[in-house]
């Protein structure tokens, strides 16, 4: 019994994991095509590059953190 819960622990953590993994790979590559529209390798508006860059940082450095403090607590953890 306590052997399942183990496993299925480990496996809870190892998801988490891969999924802030991606999180923040996305959002990696978020502010890398937001520099790619700055160099003009990309040819769109420079408006998206700065909402792409915006958006990527927000992924990569605040979603992780706020997904592990959440996870943390085993629930949503109130504002304040």
């Amino acid at each position: 019994m306590a052997n399942e819960d183990e496993v299925a622990a480990e496996a809870k953590a190892k998801s988490r994991f891969i999924l802030m993994s991606l999180m923040r790979l996305g959002g990696a590559l978020m502010v890398a095509a937001g520099i790619a529209v700055l160099q003009q390798v990309l040819p769109l508006p420079s408006w998206t590059a700065y909402l792409l860059i915006a958006l990527g940082l927000v992924e990569l450095l605040i979603i992780p953190q706020m997904l592990a403090r959440m996870w943390r607590s085993d629930g949503p953890t109130p504002p304040g």
